[in-house]
């Protein structure tokens, strides 16, 4: 697979057709596999693979390995590397660090063989024929999509990776294969030009060092990051190197006095183990001062201590032994072995007061614990065994893995596709209990809709409230680690576009975008129609489009007819103005003269008419609630994914700079008329702190003809003043400042304004 940068074009085309290996002259010209040939120091050679492979591979498979190799090796014959470098070295790195992981054969004659599919134009069907359908169907997992012509870059690469995380679902050899690929990728990338570089790391950053850590593998995630940060900010990686380096040699004293006194402690209690230090990685450390605002000399736990048992409950006598040793820090244990990580993760956290007052944090786990942080997913391959035979970590990968299936058949396209599994990427989790005392791990930020969610669709769908911790909560508060969760359901209940708003999973969001793209179907095709006409008339095209060339939008679309792509374009999945630019270019000058005659004299006729608001809570239009408009304000729409028109006030900072990013998803609207409705607007006041304030202001609230929806107080350090946020329901903004005219009347009120947060 080539979506990654260090390779450079070919500088000899190579053939297209299959060679045939089993010929004796074809064989002849190809190196021996047995023997290394003269190659840059540093550049990865057929003898090392060859030598970590005849560590574990059997005869047979070792002999299929070497004809994958030199099948590679001719498909890719005078194609150069950007670094000057034959490219067969770059399939035989990737190869090598599969072999690392112990892969079986497949797995790597697919790892040698992964970029003749997409560079060279060699069919799946030869592959099939001549390597097998397993490697065949690992090699097109990690091939990008070539044939199809995308409308921007940004949805080539998100179908590229729709593509191979759902054959990851099917085969967890594919990412493995292909985070071996970004990895020597990222190892090369200098050679490529600043503005590829940061593009790539960027990528690598957002989308392949979650998935490392979320399979469990560690050392590809640490490195997959200090790479990409390296290339993202080279400044402030070389001035973090530095420090750490000299930090190394200040506190060499220290490391090593922890060093002894552990070893000591712990054989004197009977415990063996292997202790040794390790250091934070650059990128945790930039983390830590970014997050926390710290200098480097305030990260004092840059470096850490690995202990390493014979047997489980020495994990925890160890843990004992330590404490005993130096004073744990209050809330700075956490126990991984008896609630593992989402990624199969288990070890002992503690972090202890050291030597000179300086907090040093010790992890404590077996070895085979330490196998499978290290290796992850790699360590026990979810492909070898039936699903009955599942370890714990495989089971919850595979789980993981169906739920992108799940998303998939739920989600319209690969750009959603792709957001619902970055926001399942998070590393950071939170374990709640079912009342049964399941446990259930969750994104740290789930909410209770996210737990109904994780439970089955067909629950969150029908949920209507939630106990937490015995108590009845909104379906809104975010979870926390310990809760205890019941879920509250009604036949009738249904998701509304709001509860896009505070679900966290992908899961959640994917499942209620479906149900609401599959209701009320006709104010979606309205409101499409009318976006797709305004961009029509903006790009001199009448909106009455001629029978024949619907016919050819249709059939470039594979969509079946017109209120399909309306539908699309009133719940934000295409772009309105997108549509219209590509009807301009099916169209044909001699042809639809008269069409486009008509369309100048409808847009010289006047300015385009905005699309009108009526308030109401469907999918197609509803109310920002970072500003909550109300009648009366000016306005100002924004065609969001799969949440329809989402209306702004024109001065909301929200709208500002969401608009700065994509103008082209805004939209002139305005209020209708005989809206019939009350709407939803924040106020916020500061009052003298005295006895019975409360009360009158609501009371006058309430003489305002008005309902209170929610009420927050804020005091002041001093314990003089209060602040008061009100939520309330008004009609229009001449309905508001009425109330608000009245409520600055109350006595103790010393400023009143309308909150738009």
């Amino acid at each position: 697979m080539n979506l990654t940068p260090a390779d450079s074009p070919p500088s000899v085309a190579p053939t297209k057709r299959v060679p045939d290996t089993h010929s004796p002259a074809k064989t002849a010209r190809f190196p021996s596999v047995d023997k290394p040939a003269a190659v840059k120091p540093g550049v990865a050679t057929v003898s090392h693979l060859i030598a970590k492979l005849d560590d574990y591979l059997s005869p047979s498979e070792m002999k299929k390995v070497k004809e994958a190799y030199r099948f590679s090796d001719e498909m890719h014959l005078g194609q150069l590397r950007r670094s000057g470098e034959p490219y067969i070295s770059h399939p035989i790195a990737v190869a090598e660090i599969c072999a690392d992981w112990k892969l079986d054969g497949q797995a790597i004659m697919a790892a040698l063989l992964h970029d003749v599919m997409e560079d060279q134009g060699v069919q799946k069907e030869d592959l099939i024929e001549r390597f097998g359908a397993p490697v065949a169907a690992l090699v097109d997992g990690l091939s990008k999509l070539e044939k199809i012509e995308f409308q921007s870059q940004i949805e080539a690469q998100a179908e590229n990776f729709r593509k191979m995380l759902l054959a990851m679902a099917r085969d967890v050899r594919v990412i493995l294969i292909k985070l071996a690929d970004r990895l020597h990728n990222m190892r090369t990338l200098d050679v490529m030009l600043p503005e590829k570089k940061h593009r790539i790391a960027r990528e690598t950053m957002e989308v392949y060092v979650p998935i490392a850590h979320r399979l469990g593998l560690n050392n590809i995630y640490r490195e997959l990051q200090d790479l990409s940060f390296s290339h993202l900010y080279p400044l402030r990686y070389k001035t973090l190197f530095k420090a750490v380096k000299a930090a190394r040699g200040n506190r060499r004293e220290v490391v090593s006095k922890i060093l002894e006194s552990v070893k000591t402690t712990l054989a004197a209690a009977g415990v063996q183990a292997e202790v040794y230090g390790r250091e934070k990685t650059l990128f945790d450390i930039y983390r830590k001062m970014h997050l926390k605002h710290l200098s480097f000399s305030q990260v004092l736990d840059v470096f850490g201590f690995r202990i390493v048992v014979d047997n489980f409950a020495n994990c925890y006598v160890g843990l004992g032994t330590l404490h005993a040793l130096y004073k744990p820090m209050p809330g700075k244990f956490k126990d991984y072995i008896a609630i593992p990580k989402l990624n199969g993760y288990q070890s002992l956290h503690t972090t202890l007061i050291g030597p000179y007052g300086t907090p040093v944090e010790f992890q404590i786990r077996t070895q085979d614990m330490h196998h499978v942080a290290e290796s992850g997913v790699a360590a026990h391959w979810l492909y070898k065994n039936g699903e009955s035979n599942l370890s714990d970590l495989q089971q919850r990968t595979h789980a993981w893995l169906q739920s992108l299936l799940d998303i998939q058949q739920q989600t319209g396209d690969s750009a959603e596709f792709l957001e619902h599994v970055k926001v399942d990427l998070f590393p950071d989790s939170v374990y709640v209990f079912t009342p049964k005392s399941k446990i259930i791990a969750l994104p740290r930020g789930a909410t209770a809709l996210d737990f109904a969610y994780s439970i089955h669709t067909d629950v969150g769908d029908h949920t209507v409230g939630v106990k937490i911790n015995h108590e009845v909560a909104p379906l809104r508060t975010e979870l926390r680690n310990g809760d205890i969760v019941e879920i509250i359901t009604e036949a009738e209940a249904r998701p509304t576009p709001t509860s896009l708003t505070y679900v966290r999973t992908g899961k959640a969001r994917s499942a209620i975008r479906h149900y609401l793209r599959t209701i009320n179907p006709l104010e979606s095709i309205d409101l499409g129609r009318s976006l797709l006409v305004q961009a029509l008339i903006a790009r001199d095209i009448a909106p009455t489009l001629a029978p024949a060339l619907i016919e050819k939008l249709l059939s470039e679309s594979s969509i079946k007819s017109m209120d399909e792509i309306y539908a699309d374009i009133g719940v934000g999945k295409r772009m309105a103005a997108l549509v219209a630019r590509h009807i301009l270019s099916l169209t044909d000058d001699g042809a639809n003269s008269e069409q486009l005659h008509s369309a100048e004299h409808d847009a010289a006729s006047g300015k385009l008419d905005p699309v009108l608001i009526y308030g109401g809570d469907g999918i197609a239009a509803q109310l920002a609630s970072c500003c909550l408009p109300i009648p009366g304000d000016t306005i100002i729409g924004q065609l969001k994914r799969d949440q329809g028109l989402v209306v702004h006030t024109h001065n909301c900072s929200v709208a500002r700079r969401q608009r700065a990013k994509e103008p082209e998803r805004w939209i002139e609207v305005q209020w209708g008329t005989d809206l019939n409705r009350r709407f939803d607007c924040r106020i916020k006041l500061l009052i003298h702190k005295e006895r019975g304030i409360l009360a009158r202001v609501a009371a006058e609230i309430n003489e305002s003809d008005a309902n209170i929806t929610f009420v927050g107080m804020e005091e002041d350090r001093e314990n003089v003043m209060t602040q008061l946020r009100f939520t309330v329901q008004v009609e229009d903004r001449v309905h508001l400042a009425r109330l608000m005219r009245s409520v600055r009347n109350v006595e103790g009120v010393t400023r009143l304004v309308r909150d738009y947060q």
